[in-house]
């Protein structure tokens, strides 16, 4: 659990506000879990912690708009309150949690239940995306006005496509009034039977069924067609492909109302990855190419992709020790995925610092409504949800580093820079690391 301190002043940190522009030297007061002041050389008497935040970034709390937590229904792979824990690990203060449970997040009972787990045993904030259809299943529309009224903050059936076109336009005119978006998992699955990796000369060399490009690429191109006269908030979740980037970036020149967002895997991995049959870089949608990841991170730099999600994607070791094509797809990704942002877009010369704490705070707040609550900035009068970022730490990834239950993802042993420090939810600490936010300082 979190300190029981009110009151902390964080001070000689780089504050970035990517929302204001705010971007300089200064220290941030909060006190009743709010901020309530920001400035240079503000006074520590009143602070019953004062925080040394030299050589970090200080950013509004970190959001990651798609997590699956398991529960209910997958408490062996993950909990509410250890996906909590795992988000604290990895600098976010608020995850969005996919309604691919069991039973599904379909009716407003089960997002109110979700909510109030998550109260009573989340250290981060959690808001539940709702199921479009009754049990994810594409036939029977969910009771999405309900559902939004019970506190839903977008809809998916997230983990299938809905693969019916006049279900899809029943879904984007349902919930088009909601004000919330719908996130679409594209994929179409004609095309994807008995896939279980990008369809390329490594699929072929390994004798695995190939997914291709194709697939995700026409139910983006489907549903920005039936969304043209409905205007409903349409998100595309984990592109993979060069291909839907395009797609993407030509509705959106075009006024309409698209988003997309990017995961740490397809940015950085290729299919390469699945060699020797390792299951941890089978994912859904699959690892593809250089040309596409490349693609990926210029969708990134020219505003083309708005959001950055981790699809933290949990999974037993006896489920992920099966054969590839039994082997269930999907990483966990909330523990390291500022590290692997900032390898893939900020190394490679992409985006800057402050622009990658826009995808990661202020981008998946407008995406999810969560602005209007303040959260996504870090501003006078604002919740005091703040981020402790050390850009410079070098850290090798390991188990000890995971504070989920599951540890599937193909990064374990790999050396990264850029860690989160410290998180502040609400004005609680629940995450340091020891080693860098420095103890308190008398006043």
């Amino acid at each position: 659990m979190g300190t029981n301190e009110q009151t902390l002043l964080i001070v000689g940190g780089r504050v970035i506000d990517p929302d204001s522009g705010l971007d300089q030297t200064a220290d941030v007061a909060i006190a009743g879990g709010r901020v309530v002041q920001i400035g240079q050389d503000l006074a520590r008497g009143p602070a019953a912690r004062v925080i040394d935040a030299e050589r970090l970034l200080v950013t509004p709390g970190l959001i990651d708009p798609h997590v699956h937590l398991r529960e209910p229904g997958g408490e062996h792979k993950e909990t509410i309150a250890s996906g909590s824990a795992a988000a604290l690990a990895g600098g976010f203060s608020t995850v969005c949690c996919m309604p691919n449970t069991s039973p599904a997040l379909d009716t407003p009972e089960m997002v109110r239940l979700v909510r109030e787990r998550a109260r009573e045993t989340a250290g981060c904030r959690v808001f539940p995306i709702a199921a479009a259809t009754i049990g994810r299943t594409g036939e029977r529309l969910a009771e999405i006005g309900l559902c939004r009224a019970a506190g839903a903050v977008g809809f998916s059936d997230d983990g299938d496509v809905v693969e019916s076109a006049g279900m899809m336009a029943r879904v984007l005119r349902a919930v088009a009034p909601t004000g919330a978006a719908f996130m679409q998992h594209c994929q179409e699955p004609s095309l994807t039977v008995g896939a279980s990796m990008h369809a390329g000369e490594v699929s072929m060399r390994l004798g695995l069924t190939g997914w291709p490009r194709v697939a995700e690429e026409l139910v983006i191109e489907r549903d920005v067609r039936l969304n043209r006269t409905v205007g409903c908030r349409y998100h595309v979740q984990h592109v993979s492909s060069g291909g839907s980037v395009e797609i993407i970036r030509r509705a959106r020149t075009d006024g309409q109302p698209v988003s997309a967002e990017a995961s740490p895997h397809h940015l950085l991995l290729t299919d390469e990855a699945c060699d020797n049959y390792d299951t941890t870089a089978k994912m859904n949608p699959p690892l593809r190419t250089r040309s596409d990841t490349d693609a990926l991170r210029a969708g990134v730099a020219d505003g083309t992709i708005t959001v950055l999600a981790t699809d933290h994607a949990p999974h037993s070791a006896d489920e992920k020790a099966l054969p590839f094509e039994n082997a269930p797809f999907g990483i966990i990704g909330l523990e390291t995925a500022l590290a692997l942002y900032a390898e893939a877009l900020i190394t490679t010369g992409a985006i800057d610092w402050p622009r990658l704490i826009w995808l990661l705070t202020v981008g998946p707040a407008d995406l999810c409504g969560l602005g209007a609550m303040g959260l996504g900035r870090l501003s006078v009068g604002g919740p005091a949800d703040v981020t402790l970022i050390d850009p410079e730490l070098e850290w090798t990834i390991t188990r000890d580093d995971l504070r989920g239950r599951s540890s599937n993802t193909p990064f374990l042993g790999r050396r990264v820079q850029g860690r989160a420090v410290g998180t502040i939810v609400g004005g609680k600490v629940w995450h340091e690391l020891p080693s860098r936010v420095q103890p308190a300082r008398s006043p």
